[in-house]
């Protein structure tokens, strides 16, 4: 079709599809176009959250579960399931090799011991989790409620604090300052006065519910190790997404007498549950997008139908059922941008009033956190407007073909 001389730009589909867009008369059809922007408007904001909620929840959990235990634990090579390690030496050949790899950002030696802690009227089974002065402390920095780390810088007294958690301390009821003395089931049983000098939630009950940290020194001492004695190793990585790739690294650098084991082996019930996650989110993008292509379909048919009459005058005109065809296209198309622009108002709006006030809460003792995580991604929000913009525009094409099937004299006898 030719061009316009007022509308140089405009082709014909796109000239008449501005008319009855923007200038068209209050009709039926309004209704319905509103209700399929709605539709768009909501699937999209949906999607978004959707994928932002499950992102902002696996990173936590991660995050959680990564800062306490590592990513990678090495311990000795032995039937030993308990839940005390099995002694060995430093190999500072598998240290130097560990720390140049670049996917490595922390090497750090622990120890664990089982332990009761009795206070006056309480009893409680724990593990105390022995560090050193080169422990990475910022997972406890993040999640302390009260108190201060443990000082290394006085070995003496450092022997004699511990950081217990949250449940622990209200199971026990102790307190910041409180001492109270851990036995040490062993031959002959041992004893220590250890006081709270720090309390912390990490929001994960497996972890806070079982551990204390400590001196490792403090185990040192109580199983009679030299200083170069220690329970394992604790590895931090740079790129929890190259976790295996590290992981066979350690293992072709590993001694005969170690072996290592990931925090997805560690915790498996709770990286199986995330996995689960990723599988709710494609049922909610597939509905969503069921949704607003309906929307779009019903909405599409109702425009032509009720331009019957002016497809017939087109067609008496000469123009082609292509032609026609793009009018309603390029109708649908601005449709479905509406619908994009205020979807992405609605899910990026409602993601960061979350992200800022945590206005959404949770219940920690089954979400390991008081309140809905958000983690935004700008490749997700791309690739949702795209697919969402191509997938309604394709699947269009097929109710427009109505178009061909309307006849000109039939068309204008239409009412």
């Amino acid at each position: 079709m030719r061009r316009y001389k007022n509308h140089p730009a405009l082709s014909f589909a796109s000239f008449i599809a501005n008319r009855i867009t923007l200038k068209a008369n209050r009709t039926f059809s309004k209704l319905i176009v509103r209700i399929a922007i709605i539709g768009i408007t909501l699937g999209l904001g949906v999607m978004i959250l959707s994928l932002a909620i499950v992102r902002g929840f696996k990173q936590e959990i991660k995050d959680k579960v990564r800062g306490f235990d590592g990513d990678i634990k090495v311990v000795k090579y032995d039937l030993n399931n308990s839940l005390e390690n099995s002694a060995f030496q430093l190999d500072n050949n598998f240290l130097h090799k560990a720390k140049s790899n670049p996917l490595i950002t922390r090497v750090m030696p622990f120890a664990t011991k089982p332990a009761i802690i009795k206070t006056h009227d309480e009893i409680e089974g724990v593990v105390l989790k022995g560090v050193d002065k080169t422990y990475d402390w910022s997972f406890f920095k993040k999640n302390l409620v009260a108190g201060k780390l443990i000082d290394f810088t006085d070995t003496a007294d450092s022997k004699k604090q511990v950081v217990i958690s949250q449940i622990i301390a209200n199971r026990l009821k102790l307190k910041l300052g409180d001492k109270f003395l851990m036995y040490f089931v062993q031959e002959p049983l041992r004893k220590r006065p250890v006081k709270v000098v720090g309390i912390y939630n990490s929001g994960v009950e497996d972890i806070d519910k079982t551990y204390v940290v400590g001196d490792l020194s403090l185990i040192k001492r109580l199983n009679d190790w030299d200083d170069n004695t220690i329970g394992g190793y604790e590895l931090r990585i740079a790129d929890f997404d190259q976790l295996n790739e590290t992981a066979k690294f350690i293992d072709s650098i590993l001694p005969i007498k170690l072996k290592d084991y990931t925090v997805v082996e560690s915790y498996p019930n709770i990286f199986d549950w995330l996995n689960l996650l990723d599988v709710n989110t494609q049922i909610i993008l597939i509905l969503m997008t069921i949704v607003a292509v309906i929307n779009m379909i019903s909405a599409l048919l109702i425009m032509i139908l009720e331009r019957t009459t002016m497809i017939g005058l087109f067609k008496a005109m000469g123009a082609a059922n292509w032609s026609i065809q793009k009018i309603f296209l390029y109708n649908a198309a601005y449709l479905v941008g509406l619908g994009l622009l205020f979807g992405n108002l609605f899910g990026l709006g409602v993601g960061f009033l979350q992200l800022k006030t945590h206005f959404f809460t949770l219940d920690p003792e089954s979400y390991y956190m008081s309140f809905i995580p958000i983690q935004f991604d700008l490749s997700d929000v791309v690739l949702l407007n795209i697919g969402t913009l191509i997938i309604c525009l394709l699947v269009l094409i097929i109710p427009s073909m109505l178009v061909s099937r309307i006849t000109p004299v039939k068309a204008i006898r239409f009412k």
